[in-house]
């Protein structure tokens, strides 16, 4: 009795467990049951956020394939750059090489021009030179020699004409004769051989001129011989006049 009487309250107390057992696993079952629903209905929503989390991540990156590139193309042009102020600098440096070679030449010509023409004139010069007492001597004789009779006009008339045609020659070559009678007393173009004290003339003035000079253009050619004019001596009574008398010794 005893023995039946603990059975029945095993079997007693086992059925609240079992009950509470069950209820406890029907709980678990349908938690489980929940979340996986729960977790099928907000999977979308996670793979979404998964998605739009990834893509910021890729657009937060640095896109290394554009900017190699862009790298490439800055310093592909800084040393275009550098190429161009290079080319610049040697244009520069060849323009003005050029514009000195262009100016020495140009110098160079100018020289060797003047060297020529101022040749040309030395040697027109010296030539020259060695013809004019050819004319002189003509001169002497047209001044000296008084033709009495015909032939002797004649004569005088044949070495006229020459010497009127060296004398055209001359000019034709650029000689002028220099006419200093009555001018001022010129170093640079007259040489004074003779002096002359006289009241007619102021003094330093050309009174004759004894050897005509001649000038080739607007140089001398020969310079002229003259003779100059002084002022007058003054005789010694000029001078006593002149002096005052002295003063009388006192006494």
């Amino acid at each position: 009795m005893i023995d039946e009487e603990k059975q029945t309250e095993n079997a007693a107390n086992q059925e609240p467990q079992q009950q509470t057992t069950n209820e406890v696993t029907a709980k678990t079952m349908n938690s489980n049951a929940f979340g996986e629903f729960e977790t099928q209905v907000n999977a979308p929503e996670v793979d979404a956020n998964v998605a739009s989390n990834e893509n910021s991540v890729e657009a937060e990156k640095p896109d290394t394939t554009s900017a190699a590139p862009e790298a490439d193309n800055r310093a592909a042009l800084l040393e275009k750059e550098r190429e161009i102020e290079s080319l610049k600098a040697s244009l520069e440096e060849r323009t003005s090489q050029y514009i000195r070679m262009g100016a020495d030449f140009e110098n160079f010509r100018k020289r060797t021009l003047k060297d020529k023409e101022d040749l040309e004139q030395k040697i027109k010069q010296n030539t020259l030179q060695e013809i004019l007492p050819v004319v002189d001597n003509f001169e002497r004789a047209r001044a000296q020699l008084k033709p009495q009779t015909d032939a002797e006009m004649n004569l005088h008339k044949s070495y006229q004409g020459v010497y009127k045609q060296l004398v055209d020659c001359l000019k034709r070559l650029g000689v002028s004769a220099m006419r200093p009678e009555g001018k001022e007393f010129d170093p640079n173009l007259h040489e004074a051989v003779m002096r002359e004290p006289t009241n007619e003339y102021p003094e330093g003035t050309v009174m004759e001129e004894l050897v005509r000079g001649y000038y080739l253009g607007d140089r001398v050619l020969r310079h002229a011989l003259v003779k100059v004019a002084t002022a007058p001596e003054e005789t010694p009574s000029e001078t006593v006049a002149a002096e005052p008398p002295s003063e009388a010794t006192e006494s």
